[in-house]
């Protein structure tokens, strides 16, 4: 970027608004032009004023929203964009975010402050070729930078940037160009902030970051100098409704009025033993139970850091600081001897305050440890119980098992006892039926003997009877003796 544009940009009051100032141009492109007033920097340090010259909606066709030919474009223009308008609730990370498919093509982003206008700022955007910044100008012209808000993002090519003054600090100054100038450092990650490399965000209050980084930053603050973009409302105490001579009690934030009006922020004191009160104007804090002032840092006017307060000046009564400088002498030995003493408040102070931070913080690892363990002992309590529950009903479980097998071994015992005898009585019935049977069997035989005999002898004597009687040879009679016999015996058998 030119050095006359390291410092961008102011815009209008709305989307709609007219322009801020128009004047006259000095060449032919003057009545395309419009001039618009910026600032930038934190005011109570330091603030870049001037001027940037813009490019007017009426320089654009009104073909060039439905049409991507450059031919529509502004003559003359650069690769530089101003983005008007832009809420204070967006903050750097949401930009980049809306953003966020154009980054890559982005070197550098600078935002400033709309003069005259609250709640609004403008950002200029410059890109590594025209080609870039003519897409993105088509691409997000007339855009709605959420769905939920009616702003649109406004865009017009720049012209030139213009730098009228700087107020602030005289040690604000730049370095010699006659020696080596090194390269700023990114203050997140600490790399060089190389436009080659990535592209780099200003913020507000005059610091430069990588996009990236500062894409990881959801406050609207900035991360070095918190400085904040959203500026607070007004305070007024919280008693009498006042505006003047306020001071905020540092322990619990509670807002009063001096002495030297309704002396609220001293009652607050009396009430409550909060003896640390900031002054909002100065920015400076009072001890009432020392009833003197014990701030000793204080923000620095080159970077916005906070650094030691400087012993040259001299305090007065009413707060205001005067410089009643004598001879270098005089100053040494009224330096020196008030160094002793302000080592020794100061540390005193310190000490008090690290001795209060320690039991505070004491107390509270005392009370997150007693909720530690009142936690754990209730876990364990509760996995005791419900351990024993389960023991319990698998206890009661095995006594009703034990039970009903006891009763079954008892039944099972009585059945056996009745199965016994009946086997018994079984036994003997069947030993005294076999027994009949066996003499049943012996008696029959015996009578079947008998029959027998008696029928032989009853066919002899028939047969002697009716037949003559023949000499019987030996083995006629031995052969019939022997088939009698045999036929006594089958007859036995059968």
């Amino acid at each position: 970027m030119k050095p006359s544009t390291s410092t961008i940009i102011t815009g209008e009051e709305s989307v709609v608004s007219p322009p801020i100032a128009s004047v006259s141009g000095e060449s032919s492109l003057s009545d395309m032009t419009q001039t618009v007033h910026f600032s930038s920097g934190n005011p109570r340090i330091g603030e870049t004023r001037g001027v940037m010259h813009l490019f007017s909606d009426d320089a654009v066709s009104s073909s060039s929203s439905s049409s991507s030919s450059s031919s529509n474009l502004p003559i003359g223009r650069n690769p530089l964009v101003c983005v008007l308008g832009v809420p204070n609730h967006m903050t750097y990370a949401d930009f980049c975010q809306f953003c966020g498919s154009f980054i890559q093509h982005i070197l550098e982003m600078r935002t400033v402050r709309n003069d005259g206008i609250e709640n609004r700022y403008s950002i200029l955007i410059r890109f590594d070729s025209q080609e870039s910044t003519d897409t993105f100008y088509q691409h997000f012209r007339g855009k709605q930078f959420n769905s939920l808000e009616q702003d649109v993002c406004r865009l017009l090519f720049t012209l030139d940037v213009q730098f009228t003054g700087y107020s602030g600090s005289i040690d604000h100054t730049q370095p010699s160009a006659a020696g080596p100038i090194e390269q700023p450092t990114c203050p997140v990650c600490l790399e060089r902030l190389d436009q080659d490399t990535g592209g780099i965000l200003t913020t507000m209050c005059n610091h430069s970051f990588h996009c990236s980084c500062i894409s990881n930053w959801p406050d609207s603050s900035c991360p070095v100098c918190r400085y904040c973009q959203q500026q607070p409302e007004n305070s007024v105490c919280c008693v009498c409704q006042t505006t003047e001579n306020l001071w905020m009690c540092v322990i619990c934030g509670v807002v009063g009025c001096g002495r030297y009006k309704g002396g609220h922020a001293r009652r607050h004191w009396e009430e409550t033993e909060h003896c640390y009160s900031l002054e909002l104007e100065t920015q400076r804090v009072w001890d009432y139970a020392g009833d003197n002032y014990v701030h000793r840092l204080i923000q620095s006017k080159t970077d916005g850091k906070l650094v030691e307060l400087n012993s040259h000046g001299s305090l007065s009564k009413d707060g205001c600081g005067s410089c009643e400088y004598s001879d270098s002498g005089m100053t040494d030995a009224l330096l020196n001897s008030k160094v002793d003493m302000i080592i020794s408040e100061y540390n005193e102070l310190l000490q008090a305050q690290l001795e209060n931070q320690k039991q505070y913080f004491e107390k509270l690892l005392q009370n997150v440890k007693e909720e530690t363990e009142q936690k754990v002992s209730e876990a364990a309590s509760k996995a005791i119980s419900q351990r024993l529950q389960k023991l319990q009903t698998r206890r009661d479980r095995c006594v009703k098992e034990k039970q009903f097998l006891e009763d079954l071994n008892e039944n099972l015992v009585k059945n056996k006892d009745v199965w016994r005898n009946k086997i018994t009585e079984m036994e003997e019935r069947e030993k005294k039926a076999v027994r009949a049977k066996d003499e049943k069997i012996q008696a029959l035989e015996e009578q079947l003997g008998k029959l027998m005999a008696q029928m032989d002898g009853e066919r002899e004597v028939s047969e002697v009877k009716d037949s003559t009687v023949l000499p019987i040879s030996t083995n006629t009679s031995s052969s019939g003796s022997g088939d009698a016999s045999k036929k006594k015996s089958d007859r036995r058998k059968g």
